[in-house]
């Protein structure tokens, strides 16, 4: 008869009812994080397959800048946007047939290229600093004539000189060694694989006339990362409210005699 029966009860929720997912507002912000986070990271996915093409470098005719077998992206452009110091990909059936080329232009319509001048090229007279060659030995070609290049025509080495079938081994050809803007394709801007970034813009070409800018590679690479952490991040919402929510749910004492 003394013994005083009582039920412990949690305290009533004051505020609005949660979800076995947390609040009907954070529902909704994870559900927009996913929504937004699936439209960054598929449409950079897209953009890139729109400005760019893969492609395999099969020679070692770059290097050291792109290794044989290097995997690079190229962008896709036009010949009237290219100028000196860029590496491109273009194809000319007197240089490769059915095979794509990737070269550095070093000279375009109306330049005048030699060599060498104190070890180093020359464009309309001026000495040109290459820091991509390899190794800190001269840029000499042996049996190089001076050229002029034609107009809507671009003159083109490889980064390995010593090996390279560039245009210094097709000056006996009708076009002296020349490619046409119109043969080529893409921009190379990065090499992917192995992962080696973004190619740097040569300066030493600089004082002959405006460099190319680099394409919107690390646009596109920052479009789809930052769709992936939303992606991730508003998907995990749930589970980690879940888990939360079992932690801070208070427990219910049964009914008792004191």
């Amino acid at each position: 008869m003394g013994g005083e029966s009582t039920i412990r009860t949690a305290p009533r929720d004051s505020g609005a009812s949660r979800g076995p997912a947390g609040s009907r507002t954070g529902q909704r912000l994870s559900g927009l994080a996913v929504a937004l986070g699936l439209v960054l990271f598929l449409g950079g996915f897209a953009w890139g397959a729109v400005v760019y093409r893969p492609y395999t470098v099969p020679t070692g005719s770059m290097m050291p800048t792109i290794g044989a077998g290097d995997r690079v992206l190229a962008q896709r452009v036009d010949g009237g946007e290219v100028r000196r110091g860029d590496v491109v990909v273009f194809t000319d059936k007197t240089w490769v047939s059915n095979a794509p080329v990737v070269k550095r232009v070093v000279a375009v319509g109306g330049d005048t290229v030699a060599c060498c001048t104190d070890g180093k090229l020359t464009v309309n007279g001026k000495q040109i600093d290459e820091p991509y060659l390899a190794g800190t030995g001269p840029a000499e070609i042996k049996n190089f004539p001076t050229v002029t290049v034609p107009k809507d025509r671009l003159f083109l080495l490889g980064d390995e000189r010593s090996g390279s079938l560039d245009s210094t081994a097709h000056l006996t050809d009708a076009a002296g060694g020349t490619v046409a803007r119109s043969a080529v394709s893409a921009r190379v801007d990065a090499v992917v694989w192995p992962m080696d970034g973004m190619l740097q813009r040569p300066a030493g070409f600089e004082e002959l006339g405006a460099l190319s800018s680099p394409g919107p590679l690390r646009t596109v690479i920052a479009l789809i990362v930052l769709g992936g952490v939303l992606v991730m991040g508003g998907a995990a919402y749930g589970p980690i409210a879940n888990r939360l929510a079992k932690r801070s749910t208070p427990r219910t004492e049964p009914a008792g005699a004191r």
